[in-house]
């Protein structure tokens, strides 16, 4: 009876939508509910974003004010308010899974979440867990909290593993174009599931469990860790060999089939690739499994600031410079190029190292005017124009994250020293590094 009435509204659009978590893909994934005709409920503990929300503005560069003014019309209400959670028919949580200090899986963020939204649940909701996690977590940690409130999952509530999928400033994709994997508790819930999910996004993909489903989304980010690592290896080889690997790239990337292009780089951001393979890791060690391929891969992306930081030591050190002292200006703090997001971005990281080794650091993205408050990092800066007077200012310049924004003619002109991280700069230039 529950499933049926739950169905019905899903299906005819009258059900009231809970997105938990307005990050970088809850808030796009409300607005496309609230596009399609959904009344939507946006939770986040953060009052500052909630305000934001409910003036018609936005926090995300990529994510225009425009829509979310749209949304607010249309009956996007924005609130840290869970108890809210009893108006809904359907709570999607989208929090953080960050890793501990101990690279081990944090899911306080999830946990606390559902704890706090357990007293406020009633019979008849779905719940769909987008965060990546270790294969399990919905099963040993969701379920039993929702049976000991007592609910009956299959019956009269419903759960779900349906993994986030965004690309931040990809404009070939759209949360409603990305296909989506699906995985339910029981049967019923995947019915309740690809229903909640089928009027908002164009393809959505079942199997057979919300374990399936979690290890897939690892499966995406492992594959991409681990191709980075290797391009990342093949980098230092090329280096010391004294071949431009990206050229070498380019070159294999003309072979029609068997060779898809990974690019190197100083470091792994963003908040999947360097964080979710570890998930695995840990969860294996469970069974008794060792994660080779994982490990080496994690082991080689995370020493790539070390290396770039070699580099401009390097770099200096030819120009009769040590790293303390020199003025060194970093292009680009975001993870990726054309975003404003700052999720275990290498720049940062960059930026630590060369800081305690006594630079002077100053930074310039048009993406990110101040640097933002975060976890592991504090850095009291804004970010610097970039004119010739500025550009020829610095001992050396630092590309870290290609922003198609910046002039690079012009700072090649009017830099003395680049150290090129992203591959920008083709073939042998006179002030031109690359690392």
């Amino acid at each position: 009876m529950h499933k049926d009435t739950l169905l019905k509204k899903l299906n005819d659009k009258t059900a009231v939508i809970g997105i938990v978590g307005l990050g970088y893909v809850g808030l796009p994934l409300s607005l496309r509910y609230s596009e399609v005709g959904y009344r939507v409920v946006g939770f986040d503990i953060d009052q500052s974003k909630v305000d934001i929300l409910k003036q018609g503005q936005t926090y995300i560069e990529h994510i225009g004010s425009e829509g979310i003014a749209r949304a607010i019309k249309n009956g996007f209400e924005p609130t840290t308010d869970l108890s809210r959670a009893r108006d809904v028919d359907a709570l999607i949580l989208c929090v953080p899974t960050p890793l501990n200090k101990y690279r081990e899986p944090d899911l306080s963020f999830v946990l606390n979440t559902v704890d706090a939204l357990v007293p406020h649940l009633r019979a008849g909701q779905v719940m769909s867990l987008e965060s990546t996690t270790y294969p399990g977590t919905t099963e040993e940690e969701l379920r039993p909290r929702l049976e000991k409130a007592g609910f009956t999952v299959g019956e009269d509530a419903f759960l779900v593993f349906s993994p986030e999928r965004e690309d931040p400033g990809n404009a070939k994709f759209s949360t409603h174009t990305i296909p989506k994997v699906c995985g339910g508790s029981t049967r019923a819930c995947l019915e309740v599931g690809l229903a909640l999910y089928g009027q908002v996004i164009n393809t959505v993909v079942p199997v057979s469990s919300t374990q399936a489903a979690e290890l897939t989304k690892l499966l995406e980010n492992i594959h991409r860790a681990v191709n980075i690592g290797l391009v990342n290896e093949m980098k230092i080889i090329a280096d010391r060999m004294g071949i431009d690997i990206h050229e070498v790239i380019r070159a294999a990337a003309t072979k029609p089939f068997g060779f898809v292009p990974y690019y190197p780089g100083p470091g792994l951001g963003g908040h999947c690739i360097p964080i979710d393979p570890f998930y695995l890791t840990w969860k294996a060690r469970e069974y008794g499994l060792h994660t080779r391929f994982i490990e080496l891969a994690g082991e080689i992306n995370s020493t790539m600031p070390e290396w770039v930081v070699e580099k401009i030591a390097d770099a200096l050190n030819e120009r009769e410079k040590p790293i303390r002292g020199s003025k060194i200006l970093v292009l680009g703090i975001a993870y990726k190029k054309n975003v404003d997001d700052m999720r275990e971005s290498p720049s940062v990281e960059l930026m630590t190292l060369l800081q305690a080794k006594g630079a002077e650091i100053a930074y310039s993205d048009p993406h990110v005017p101040t640097f933002p408050k975060m976890r592991r990092y504090a850095f009291d800066l804004k970010s610097v124009e970039l004119t010739p007077e500025t550009l020829a200012g610095y001992d050396l310049v630092l590309l870290a994250t290609d922003h198609d924004r910046f002039d690079y003619d012009a700072i090649e002109r009017h830099a003395k020293l680049i150290v090129d991280t992203r591959g920008r700069y083709l073939g042998a230039r006179r002030n031109v590094v690359k690392a």
